[in-house]
């Protein structure tokens, strides 16, 4: 395990422990709203329901066999706009006007978020449960409608606004902050980027923004495998094309002498984040992985660092700014395990489980001593159930 786990007390078997699976499910059950069917992923701080938070909830549950996996999905891809195939990221059932203002919308946002269904639905179907027609079509049309209705820079497709990527604060943004990056500029910063975005007329999707529009190489790699994993599981056939045409766009962004994937035109400017390093899932390189585990650059005994330890931005203790994502963890452990490189796999779940057990579910954490950070418990830490 490349040494970074010494000392650290680990599973060294690839599936979660039976305790580990029994707290897994205590977070979820906890956080579970019967009406209409998903969990929360913090009953204190995040009461509402996220698009890609609901289906790493729906892969746990699918992991631990309970079929609120596909219930979880079918909430959260409810309110598609069947016009278009756009899925927005935020559903207030229980309070539908309290962000109106904000979104120009009541019960719902006016962005999306990484498609994580279509890896949602591809693990539940691998799992022996039945997905519903419809729902596996919902899946397809959101899928369909970021690869045909975004604007695209380069062949990627743009996401309109930082939370799209769901690297709410990565310091692959702050570019875009008056005056380089500061917590309290950067929220109203992303306030105004809400503002910016254009719509059609009696459209309740965005079709661009006058202000950011960004062709994430992380976005587009989740996009991308998606789709194949839709295809893995025999849908999405039409749509085949145009991921290909996206993992050809990936590999083009690969900058050797960073060793990481770049959203920029260039190589000036580029901040290297893990979230830069989601490409391993459609255009595997030894050498990213390897950083993954190198105590130099990412590698920690708790999980990957969340930015680049050399570059200046790098903070273990700030929000998106260096601590350990477990969300990002498990992709990363995922791209691992269809590459080939078990030693990759084996050892970010290792450190997932760790963290997890040890600082009761939090969030995300310190990368190197697994203290806590953010919400705690969050219920998508619940993917240490996942066996990957």
């Amino acid at each position: 395990m490349g040494g970074i786990l010494a000392g650290v007390d680990v599973e060294p078997q690839r599936g979660p422990a039976e305790d580990l699976v029994h707290r897994c499910r205590a977070v979820l059950e906890e956080a579970w709203r019967e009406d209409p069917g998903f969990c929360v992923p913090n009953g204190m701080v995040y009461p509402h329901q996220w698009l890609w938070d609901s289906c790493f909830h729906s892969l746990a549950w699918t992991a631990l066999g309970d079929r609120r996996g596909v219930v979880e999905l079918r909430s959260a891809l409810a309110n598609q706009d069947q016009s278009s195939g756009f899925i927005p990221h935020m559903s207030y059932w229980d309070d539908p006007a309290v962000h109106a203002d904000f979104w120009g919308r009541p019960d719902l946002s006016t962005i999306t978020q990484p498609p994580m269904f279509g890896h949602a639905v591809a693990m539940a179907i691998r799992a022996g449960f039945a997905v519903e027609d419809d729902l596996t079509q919902r899946a397809i049309s959101g899928i369909a409608h970021l690869l045909i209705d975004r604007p695209k820079i380069a062949g990627l497709v743009c996401v309109l606004h930082p939370w799209e990527t769901g690297c709410d604060d990565s310091a692959r943004w702050d570019d875009w902050c008056p005056g380089g990056f500061e917590p309290e500029q950067w929220r109203r910063t992303k306030a105004d980027l809400v503002a910016a975005l254009h719509f059609e007329p009696s459209v309740g999707y965005p079709i661009g923004s006058s202000a950011f529009q960004v062709p994430s190489v992380g976005f587009n790699a989740l996009l991308a495998w998606n789709s194949f994993e839709l295809l893995s599981v025999g849908a999405g056939e039409p749509h085949r094309a145009r991921a290909d045409e996206l993992v050809a766009a990936i590999a083009d962004r690969w900058d050797q002498s960073l060793r990481t994937w770049t959203d920029a035109d260039s190589g000036s400017g580029v901040v290297r984040t893990l979230d830069g390093l989601l490409p391993l899932l459609v255009d595997p390189r030894d050498e990213a992985f390897d950083d993954l585990l190198d105590p130099a650059t990412y590698g920690a005994a708790f999980g990957p660092c969340g930015v680049h330890r050399d570059e200046p931005s790098y903070d273990p203790e700030q929000y998106w700014r260096g601590p350990s994502w477990p969300q990002l963890t498990y992709l990363l452990a995922v791209a691992g395990r269809r590459a080939g490189r078990h030693d990759v796999a084996d050892t970010l779940m290792a450190s997932l489980r760790s963290a997890a057990r040890n600082n009761g579910f939090a969030e995300y954490w310190h990368p190197d001593t697994g203290a806590p950070g953010g919400a705690n418990p969050q219920t998508w830490t619940t993917l240490a159930a996942v066996p990957v």
